[in-house]
């Protein structure tokens, strides 16, 4: 049995050297696999020689980058991936790497045969033998595009967001990546405002003139590429800007850029509208590639988020510190912004001025006409004070009828004529639902530093200010500081006044003659202007002219007595009473006025009067005005005929020079010098200077002050031609005075 069991039972006779036929089997069809695998991998993979040169390259290397695989054999790995923009420094390292024969791992801008870029990632590592002689290089390649552009574009500027980088550095940001992406191309991000015109986020890649021109564009049907796209709400492909019709306007810009072709397209918002537009600017002329494709994609997202999170952010900014009824900063953007502008004016050392403005009789039109109507109240007199506000100038409202100007590097006279200006113009009716309204206001004001350096301290103080100024009567002001607050109430009281006695007659002119021929003959008349106050009595010319100048009343109080005075030159001729000239003293701003010239013409041909009839006294400070209408004004009123004296000679900085180069025709010998020359032989001597000036240049010379005889005599001596006037002959008179005076004593005498 055992030995017949061998017998049918032996064993597979050994074979030591020889496998079997299915392992050889198995091996090819392991190499066959692996061969498929390398050659159908998306993956390029590159093998070279000890000198680098490309000995194998798969299929995969041929679909990326475009060769057969005979064009890639032989060719060193650099040659094939560098293109315009591939970063040389790395190129440089990878062949530093191989001839050193280590490996490397490098991410660059690569390009296919026909100059598509895109980037890939390069892993390369050597080969030894067991003796560790160097026999080849192996090379991975992979296709990065995507995954850079996830990268370096969405990772790193959502980022950024999240560390709230500025809107327009963000836009900067992204531009920048996309260039870095794809070096050929120059990236543009426009944003539309609210009137549908075009404004430059960013284009670091573009000129800042280029970017002014387009700032301001209004988006429309050929609006160049970017303009086209959001009117479209399309992206919009221009290949050749040269000849394309959407830029036929603007191509100038472009071209002078060195930009030949542009794509945008635009950046649409959650709900489909079109928030702006992301552009492509081309060197050449041509189409955007696949990486360009997908870069925009992403782009256009990304710029999506960033603008609608602006604006989303903008809109709660404006929630939390704009009032929502008027658009005016609120309680709380006040107090940051006087915060910060009362710390400026500590660093400067400059005064601030709060003002606290409380509506008089609000409450009744709520009551009366409904809340709908109080609130359109309110945004029409907000919009008044906005617009009467300055630039650095802050208009708040602070709660229900209550409102606050801050006025930065403001002193007390501005402040109070801010305030003025402030109740005059909120006094101005309004027409709300058919009603005719005449709103009012009381102003409280409170001053930096004597105050208060604070903005709760400040914002109290004027309140109460403008509570005091309640009770002493509607629609006016106060100043929190008792001290200042007399004095300016004291001006703007005055003020009121003068403005009052100007329309309702309250003014009066008073004439002081002019004599020539040692006292004998009329040269004419001074018509010097009075203020005969109800409670204050006399107010000094100079006090009141000084204020009107600042009120700006001086135009219409210098008209009143141009008027008032040839009205009675005209009526004294009339009676016989032949006046030869009329002399009227004008502030030295109201020949800053380019409409003296008519306003004189006008009342001397309504009265009847020539111009020759009239002089126009004017001080030597006149004479130095740079200001060019100055001198049209003098201009203008010699082409018109009428005279011109200068008052107060002597006692100014003019040079003599103006005296001949300016229409002057009389002078004014100033009443120091007159009053002197009893006893000081210098103003005899000056006195004497001035009267042979005027003989020598043949202007009348009168000399104001005289009351001695010796004066009256001494000036005679000198000159006899010279004209004086002074109360030795008469004290300036109201006219019905002056009238009797020139019946009882000068009539018999009168020359013309």
């Amino acid at each position: 049995m055992a030995s017949g069991w061998r017998r049918r039972y032996r064993p597979w006779p050994r074979r030591s050297n020889l496998r079997p036929a299915w392992a050889a089997n198995a091996r090819l069809e392991q190499q066959r696999l692996l061969s498929s695998a390398v050659n159908e991998s998306d993956m390029g993979i590159i093998v070279s020689g000890a000198d680098r040169r490309i000995i194998f390259a798969n299929a995969g290397c041929e679909r990326m980058f475009g060769y057969t695989r005979d064009e890639l054999l032989g060719r060193l790995p650099t040659e094939i991936l560098t293109g315009p923009h591939t970063d040389q420094r790395l190129v440089a390292h990878m062949q530093g790497q191989a001839l050193a024969g280590k490996g490397y791992a490098v991410e660059l801008m690569a390009y296919t045969q026909d100059g598509r870029p895109f980037w890939v990632s390069v892993v390369v590592n050597p080969v030894h033998d067991a003796a560790g002689r160097l026999l080849n290089f192996v090379g991975v390649l992979n296709d990065i595009t995507l995954t850079k552009m996830h990268e370096v574009l969405q990772h790193e500027v959502l980022d950024a967001m999240a560390h709230d980088m500025p809107l327009r550095e963000l836009m900067v940001q992204v531009c920048r990546k996309v260039e870095r992406i794809a070096p050929e191309v120059t990236a543009s991000i426009l944003e539309v405002d609210d009137h549908n015109c075009l404004r430059t986020l960013a284009a670091p890649g573009l000129s800042e003139a280029f970017s002014h021109s387009i700032d301001g564009l209004e988006v429309g049907p050929s609006v160049g590429s970017c303009g086209t796209a959001i009117w479209r709400n399309e992206p919009v492909l221009v290949t050749d800007i040269a000849h394309d019709p959407l830029w036929s306007e603007y191509r100038d810009l472009a071209l002078d850029e060195g930009m030949r072709a542009c794509w945008s397209s635009p950046i649409r918002a959650g709900d489909g509208r079109a928030l702006g537009a992301f552009a492509f600017y081309y060197r050449e002329p041509g189409a955007p590639s696949a990486l360009h494709r997908k870069l925009v994609e992403v782009s256009v997202h990304l710029c999506a988020l960033i603008i609608e999170r602006e604006r989303s952010r903008a809109h709660i900014h404006r929630l939390a510190f704009y009032d929502g009824l008027t658009g005016l900063p609120n309680r709380t953007m006040l107090h940051s912004q006087l915060d910060h502008m009362l710390l400026e004016a500590q660093r400067s050392g400059t005064a601030l001025a709060v003002l606290l403005i409380d509506l008089d009789r609000f409450k009744p039109i709520n009551d009366t006409l409904g809340h709908t109507a109080g609130d359109e109240m309110l945004r029409m007199l907000a919009g008044r004070m906005a617009r009467q506000a300055g630039p650095g100038d802050v208009v708040s409202r602070l709660a229900g009828d209550e409102f606050v100007v801050v006025l930065p590097q403001c002193g007390t006279q501005r402040a109070a004529a801010f305030a003025m200006e402030l109740i005059a113009m909120v006094a101005q009716p309004l027409e709300i639902r058919g009603n005719t309204l005449h709103p009012a206001a009381s102003v409280g004001i409170a001053m930096f530093p004597e105050d208060g350096d604070t903005a709760d301290g400040l914002i109290r103080h004027a309140d109460l200010a403008m509570y005091q100024a309640k009770t002493q009567g509607l629609g006016g002001f106060r100043f929190f500081s008792a001290e200042m607050n007399q004095a300016v109430q004291q001006r703007a009281q005055l003020e009121a006044e003068l403005r009052h006695a100007l329309v309702h007659d309250g003014l009066s002119l008073h004439y002081q003659p002019q004599l020539s021929g040692d006292g004998v003959r009329v040269h004419g008349v001074e018509a010097l202007l009075r203020w005969e106050h109800p409670y204050l009595g006399s107010v000094p010319p100079k006090r009141f002219v000084a204020l009107a100048e600042e009120c700006g009343l001086i135009g219409s109080l210098s008209a009143w007595v141009l008027t008032r005075a040839c009205s009675q030159v005209s009526q004294w001729r009339k009676v016989g009473l032949p006046v030869p000239h009329l002399s009227v003293n004008l502030s030295a701003s109201n020949f800053r006025d380019p409409g003296l010239a008519t306003v004189v013409a006008g009342s001397l041909r309504h009265n009847g009067l020539q111009p020759s009839d009239l002089r126009l006294e004017l001080t030597e400070s006149v004479m130095l005005d740079p200001d060019p209408v100055t001198l049209e004004t003098i201009r203008a009123l010699d082409a018109l005929g009428v005279a011109l004296s200068i008052d107060d000679f002597g006692t100014g900085y003019s040079s003599l020079s103006y005296l001949h180069r300016l229409p002057i025709r009389e002078l004014k010998l100033d009443m120091s010098f007159v009053q002197d020359i009893e006893h000081s032989e210098s103003a005899r001597a000056l006195t004497t200077s001035v009267l042979r000036i005027g003989h020598s240049l043949e202007m009348a010379v009168v000399a104001e002050g005289v009351e001695t005889d010796f004066q009256r005599r001494f000036l005679n001596e000198a000159l006899a031609q010279v004209v004086m006037q002074g109360y030795l002959f008469a004290p300036p008179m109201p006219a019905g005075a002056l009238t009797r005076w020139l019946e009882d004593r000068v009539r018999p005498s009168l020359s013309v």
